[in-house]
């Protein structure tokens, strides 16, 4: 498996993956989250050097997207949608895609990366409830599915409310 920035050329494949594993069995309409990443690709809150794809023989298996949040004012990053392709979940693309976007975040520079997600799942990466650190959630009703991960250039005195990028509000 190889792990790498998304090209252009990736971006359907991509979609496809986010349609196929978000897909309710028995549900013909296309996941929110496969559009989603096409607005975040055109949004201001895009940053191509973390839209990362995973890949097997040159075959995009995996995807994971962060874009531009905030934290009050303070520049931070929102990461997902995040899939896999059905037949490969439970065999570590995710962790892969996880480590790499940590990893790729924290280069550039960013505090923090928040999320909306499994606690059991994402706590292996050290994502810990977002009102720990005095970071509220988008929504009050997501409690502590609402994580962050604290990166090197992040400082105690970040707090507020977590926005997302634009095309969240859509959803």
């Amino acid at each position: 498996m190889i792990v790498r920035r998304e090209s252009p050329s990736d971006a359907a494949a991509s979609r496809a993956i986010h349609a196929a594993a978000f897909r309710k069995p028995d549900d013909t309409d296309e996941p929110v989250e496969a559009a989603l990443c096409d607005a975040l690709r055109a949004s201001d809150g895009f940053i191509p050097e973390l839209s990362i794809v995973a890949t097997i023989d040159d075959e995009v298996v995996g995807h994971v997207i962060t874009t531009r949040g905030f934290v009050g004012e303070t520049p931070a990053l929102g990461l997902g949608p995040i899939g896999v392709l059905p037949s490969l979940q439970r065999r570590g693309t995710g962790l892969a895609l996880m480590h790499a976007t940590i990893g790729a975040a924290d280069a550039l520079g960013e505090p923090l990366i928040a999320l909306l997600g499994s606690e059991a799942y994402y706590s292996r990466f050290g994502f810990v409830a977002s009102s720990t650190l005095g970071i509220d959630s988008p929504d009050p009703a997501w409690g502590s599915y609402f994580q962050v991960r604290t990166l090197s250039a992040y400082q105690t005195a970040i707090r507020g409310q977590f926005v997302y990028a634009a095309p969240f509000d859509d959803l």
